[in-house]
């Protein structure tokens, strides 16, 4: 759940994110334009839904209000993530040109030319899964993780954590730290792979945080970022135009970007 100040920054933010052009919803209201109660055609309709039957619930948190900021942390936390893990992998693509061939060669097998890619392929693709894993990992899209609030009083290691304290996650060290990973700082695959070529799960990487607030969507996140990296491989060769190769210095913001670049996209 957000925090106090993530919170305030939804409220004050979100409102005028969704709300562009009409302060009144028209938004929403156009989502559910063609609404039927109780049989919902997307999350506006379930969550009017729900809305419906709390009416009479005084301590019910179901309102127009909520419904606004839940569409707006819907965007932040499932659009701009699973978006920047993909601009991430499309540089990586094509900064490195054999893994590439490598993940194109395994689609090719798997899948071939011309197959639909399915969610069911991905365990028969170990080298792609590693890829992935390794732009998860490499890339650190949110390196503070989710922030978490003490709910009693608790000791670390001897240090005295009051209720209600914001926990603040550094993810980023959690993945480059040597302890964990050999050489960090080099993006290689093959870390996730073991001696057999089968996929190695890591539990130092923790790219969707931990605990029971871990992240919601994580589920849907990896099959995204599966199902639209094997799709465009699949189709197209990736390059950069003139050999110009951009800078790898993130662009701070919600989540880490990459700074903006050009590709030329060629099929196969």
């Amino acid at each position: 759940m957000p925090c106090s100040s993530k919170r305030n920054f939804c409220r004050q933010t979100m409102p005028s994110f969704i709300h562009e052009d009409d302060k009144n919803g028209r938004l929403i209201e156009k989502a559910s334009l063609n609404r039927k109660p109780q049989l919902p055609q997307h999350f506006v309709d379930a969550y009017l839904d729900e809305m419906d039957q709390s009416k009479s619930d005084p301590s019910s948190t179901f309102s127009k209000e909520n419904l606004i900021f839940s569409v707006g942390e819907l965007i932040i936390a499932g659009t701009e993530t699973t978006t920047n893990v993909l601009r991430w992998a499309i540089l990586f693509m094509a900064l490195y040109p054999n893994i590439q061939g490598q993940v194109q060669k395994e689609i090719d097998l798997i899948m071939g030319p011309n197959g639909k890619p399915s969610w069911e392929d991905k365990c028969k693709m170990p080298y792609t899964d590693a890829v992935l894993h390794e732009v998860l990992r490499f890339c650190n899209i949110v390196p503070l993780g989710i922030f978490h609030a003490t709910s009693e009083d608790a000791v670390v290691r001897g240090y005295s954590i009051p209720k209600g304290t914001t926990v603040i996650t550094n993810l980023y060290s959690v993945h480059f730290d040597e302890k964990y990973w050999r050489d960090p700082e080099v993006f290689y695959p093959e870390r996730f792979l073991d001696s057999s070529g089968y996929f190695s799960k890591k539990e130092a990487l923790v790219p969707f945080s931990l605990g029971r607030r871990h992240c919601l969507g994580e589920q849907l996140a990896r099959m995204e970022m599966f199902l639209f990296f094997t799709a465009l491989l699949q189709r197209f060769h990736l390059h950069f135009p003139h050999e110009l190769v951009p800078d790898l210095k993130p662009r701070l913001g919600m989540t880490l970007q990459p700074q903006p670049y050009l590709i030329c996209v060629e099929r196969r």
